[in-house]
């Protein structure tokens, strides 16, 4: 059985962190497991309070989810604060397996997730691990202390920048682009480009999460990075395109994981 770890934030409202990544994991054919670095009281339009799990019980967790388990691949998202990058950094600490480090900044309500430290620390202690760094566009520009990418030329040189500092690949999301076409580009020992028509929905919340954690379960499974991630960009896209018929919440719902299994 292929076992992916996610290290992340809980949202109660369902829609990213680790319900997501669990969610992804299992709908494609990936036992999860998980470890809570962060609380958030959160629904589909705001999140309302955050609490930190401590960086003792954040090690302890990893410790006692590697003492049992046969973790093939790690996603980390949520973080927070630089006390908890550390935690992270120094429990991963001679464990070599792919890891996909999501740099969770922002929550698509615009709430803020991280502290400004915790950016440095999560630059110089954890991207440098990473087997693929998944940042969107104004991600990758915080990472760099640099404007947004305004075009794919200008992303994939970000993505190269970024790569230097030690990731072994960086997917450079396009969501946040314009246009009707979104374009994600793999910037690494290759550069590939996928694409994918532009929907229209505000049931996009977990894109994020869920696209790392896909990733992550590819790569749990034996696959390639290249086509890890062409797997999980093709899942996604059916996630989002099924969102609308969720209906849950009132702000911006969740995307709709199990797509391939059962219809709303």
């Amino acid at each position: 059985m292929a076992i992916a770890l996610t290290i992340a934030g809980s949202d109660s409202g369902g829609g990213a962190g680790i319900q997501a990544d669990l969610k992804t994991f299992s709908a494609l054919g990936v036992y999860g497991a998980s470890v809570l670095t962060a609380i958030t009281a959160q629904n589909t339009r705001t999140v309302t309070r955050v609490e930190g799990v401590s960086p003792q019980m954040i090690r302890a967790q990893i410790e006692a989810v590697f003492d049992d388990l046969d973790i093939g691949a790690v996603k980390i998202g949520m973080l927070g604060t630089a006390a908890s990058t550390r935690a992270v950094a120094e429990a991963l600490e001679g464990r070599r397996l792919p890891l996909v480090l999501d740099p969770v900044m922002i929550a698509k309500s615009g709430d803020r997730l991280i502290e400004d430290d915790a950016i440095a620390a999560l630059r110089d202690l954890l991207m440098p691990r990473a087997t693929v760094l998944t940042p969107n566009l104004p991600e990758a520009a915080r990472l760099l202390g640099r404007t947004v990418a305004g075009d794919t030329t200008e992303a994939e040189a970000q993505g190269r920048t970024l790569s230097a500092l030690g990731s072994e690949w960086v997917l450079m999301k396009g969501g946040h682009a314009e246009g009707e076409t979104c374009t994600d580009l793999l910037v690494g020992p290759e550069t590939r480009t996928f694409t994918a028509p532009r929907i229209r929905t505000k049931n996009s919340h977990g894109t994020g999460c869920s696209l790392s954690s896909a990733i992550a379960a590819g790569l749990a499974l034996g696959r390639p990075v290249p086509e890890a991630v062409e797997r999980a960009h093709q899942w996604l896209q059916g996630a989002i395109a099924a969102a609308d018929s969720l209906r849950v919440g009132s702000g911006h719902g969740p995307v709709h994981h199990f797509h391939e299994w059962w219809t709303a």
